[in-house]
């Protein structure tokens, strides 16, 4: 156990179809063959873990310019970021009493859009920045071919970066702190398992897992964001086994009810 406190910052939202958060969300039936969808918005969110062993921002949210042309207009339209703008991952830290220069590590769950668009802020310095092999190769791979997933900005992460490439599936880089490797909603995502002092154990399962939903029900996220379901269901059953011999609390990656709750944070 480590007596580390985590602060969660509020890195604004996406309005978009349920059905990509939930598979077959809203279905046509033959008496209501055109029903309505469930349009809503989701939090992005990222952490500040302050560790005994040093700063570490956990993801870093969609750009700022998001609105202003950094998003293409096909990902705008279908993640539409509508408060992007009010959201510098700077003036997010700022808020929670932290600048840049008090980061001592970044940790990437994965690059999709809305959560690698604070890493410029990082561009040019020598802090860490953690990654799984399998990502950032798949991000790369992504970005610049028309294969792999549409959901990667090339310059959200094409930057001069210190990265510390995580290659196995398990990882311990800080006390009671381990990144483990939750393949499914892409090749390298990966969350994070925390044993806190006061408050027991986390697992913190970036996009893996969107929200309740997928987790109680084992409800895949939606196909156009799921990259392997077979893997999706390997990786949901590791996080249940997580739960079951830590008494762990699993923390989702969209949750709008579990982001209220979870406000302002642990051990604070």
């Amino acid at each position: 156990m480590v007596d580390a406190t985590i602060h969660v910052l509020d890195r604004g939202g996406l309005d978009v179809d349920m059905n990509y958060m939930m598979e077959g969300h809203v279905l046509g039936t033959h008496d209501e063959p055109n029903p309505d969808i469930d349009y809503g918005e989701i939090p992005v969110w990222s952490l500040v873990i302050d560790h005994p062993e040093g700063t570490i921002l956990w993801d870093t949210g969609s750009h700022h310019d998001a609105l202003e042309g950094h998003w293409p207009e096909g990902l705008l339209q279908a993640f539409y970021p509508h408060d992007a703008h009010e959201h510098r991952l700077d003036d997010d830290l700022n808020e929670a009493g932290f600048g840049i220069d008090d980061i001592d590590y970044v940790f990437q769950t994965h690059l999709h859009l809305d959560h690698a668009g604070g890493l410029e802020f990082f561009d040019g310095t020598d802090v860490p920045v953690f990654v799984h092999e399998r990502e950032i190769k798949f991000a790369y791979y992504s970005a610049k071919t028309d294969e792999g997933s549409g959901a990667y900005i090339l310059e959200d992460f094409d930057h001069d970066l210190n990265w510390h490439v995580l290659h196995q599936d398990r990882e311990q880089h800080f006390e009671d702190m381990e990144f483990v490797r939750f393949p499914g909603h892409t090749p390298g995502l990966t969350g994070t398992v925390i044993h806190l002092d006061d408050e027991g154990t986390l697992v913190f399962t970036g996009d893996q897992v969107y929200m309740a939903d997928n987790f109680e029900d084992e409800i895949p996220l939606g196909a156009h964001l799921l990259w392997g379901k077979t893997e999706w269901f390997d990786s949901l059953r590791r996080i249940k086994a997580l739960e079951r011999r830590h008494d762990a609390e699993i923390v989702y990656g969209h949750d709008p009810e579990q982001f209220e709750a979870m406000q302002p944070g642990w051990g604070l």
